[in-house]
């Protein structure tokens, strides 16, 4: 497997989020220096990996030299290329229309520079994040640095690449079935898909009918994620949930934990179930009652996801042409978009009942969480598959049984609303990533992040320099 790493004794070191932005703070090092560093460090890695949706290096530079305030000033980031970033166009993963520069920041990014970072640049995905895999006709596949003949997976793949390779410490993920933490697993970092409401988002993934999508980071610690909901909550509180505040720790509360290994439709394999019971192990060896339980998710619910999903790619083929005038190109679409259209039209009498049942599903959610404050799962049912093997140019069924296959944990959460958090805890015997997955019950990040504290200082993941 050829890995891909930028590490170097430059001004970003091996830091993290935390530590960098500690470093600059010190004046150890300056936000020129770390700006050009990671400049150079994506500059290094990016032909391999194809994570890079559109530069603003220049622009990042002149940052760099009057920087604003907030508790990351000066640390460089990259925001995913579906969230509108002043200056450079926003192409949600495809080219079937011509690029244009959005001229302000969308609310997502507004929330996100208020902490101090700096944007490098937009960070490649799937075409409209529908696929686990980025993987482009004419684009290209965004690859995995631990194994470049491997997916870098979901949509926040580009951002996933670039904080796994050491470019940047951080960088804007969201998930709408798994999108933060599909890529967190597969490319050994951390990834907490937040609950509903708790980051700004942009308008269009306000105006949805079901909410599934959620804003948030990839990161390579725990304390760089606590950091981040900490750092956005005190520039949007969402008076509705109660604060997550500033999570610096395990906690001495031991906790009920529930343990499936079976998906929606699917069983884990038996590498990644195995390695899914080790880590309900390490949860009991801690002092935590751990207790395995078959699925609470019901049958239906893939159907049901599936054909909500497939309304979001109908929307954006029937808006096109309104949404981006003469340039829209539908015939440039991969074939998995134009898939889900067709699928829509032909089933669209499915979808108001399928709505109505993603809108009640919190309620299952809330019943397993009186019983059991976490819910351990694998956040993907097999090892990382080679690039092609979920290419959307296939076969649109050949490429959704196949997807289906491998995504069997993640989307339940996007429809409760409810927090849950990738976690490099294991390692297939091929030397990849493979993430747990800890679930909670809405409003609940800051448990989730004490039991992450735990287990990060119980069972360290290694850095790709590492290896």
């Amino acid at each position: 497997m050829a890995r891909v790493h930028a590490f170097t004794d430059d001004a970003l070191g091996d830091h993290d989020a935390v530590g960098l932005a500690l470093e600059i703070a010190r004046r150890r090092v300056s936000i020129a220096e770390v700006v050009d560093a990671a400049i150079a460090r994506t500059e290094g890695v990016d032909p391999e990996l194809n994570a890079v949706a559109a530069e603003g290096f220049d622009r990042a530079r002149a940052e760099a030299l009057t920087p604003v305030g907030g508790f990351f000033a000066g640390v460089p980031t990259f925001v995913k290329d579906n969230s509108d970033l002043a200056g450079l166009p926003t192409m949600q993963g495809a080219d079937a229309f011509a690029p244009v520069p959005a001229k302000r920041n969308g609310d997502f990014a507004r929330m996100l520079r208020a902490t101090g970072v700096i944007a490098l640049g937009k960070s490649q995905l799937s075409e409209y994040g529908f696929s686990a895999s980025a993987e482009h006709p004419r684009l290209g596949p965004v690859r995995s640095p631990w194994s470049t003949d491997h997916t870098a997976g979901a949509s926040s793949a580009g951002s996933a690449a670039l904080v796994a390779s050491g470019a940047v410490p951080l960088a804007h993920a969201n998930d709408g079935g798994g999108s933060i933490r599909i890529p967190a697993a597969v490319n050994g970092l951390v990834g907490l898909k937040p609950t509903r409401g708790r980051v700004p988002q942009d308008r269009m993934l306000r105006q949805m009918p079901v909410r599934l999508v959620a804003d948030g980071v990839v990161t390579r610690s725990v304390r760089d994620t606590a950091a981040f909901l900490r750092e956005a909550e005190r520039v949007y509180r969402n008076l509705r949930l109660a604060p997550i505040g500033d999570v610096t720790h395990a906690s001495r509360i031991r906790r009920r934990v529930a343990v499936v290994t079976d998906g929606v439709g699917v069983g884990a394999s038996p590498e990644v179930e195995t390695l899914t019971l080790q880590t309900a192990g390490l949860l009991e060896s801690l002092g935590h009652h751990v207790e395995r339980i078959d699925q609470p998710v019901p049958p239906s619910f893939r159907d049901d996801f599936l054909a909500y999903w497939s309304l979001l790619a109908s929307a954006i083929v029937a808006s096109g042409r309104v949404e981006h005038g003469r340039s829209w190109d539908p015939s440039r679409l991969d074939r998995m978009t134009l898939g889900l259209d067709r699928q829509c039209r032909r089933h669209l009498h499915r979808v108001p009942r399928a709505i109505a049942h993603l809108r009640r599903s919190h309620r299952l959610a809330e019943e397993v969480h009186a019983a059991y404050d976490v819910v351990l799962t694998p956040t993907l049912a097999r090892e990382t598959p080679l690039i092609g093997w979920l290419d959307p140019m296939q076969d649109y069924e050949t490429v959704m049984d196949r997807l289906l296959q491998w995504v069997a944990f993640t989307p339940w959460h996007n429809a409760t609303g409810a927090p849950a958090v990738s976690l490099p805890l294991a390692t297939t015997a091929a030397g990849l990533p493979q993430g747990m997955m800890l679930a909670a019950a809405l409003g609940h990040e800051a448990m989730l992040l004490q039991v992450a504290y735990e287990l990060e200082e119980a069972h360290p993941w290694p850095l790709l320099r590492d290896g």
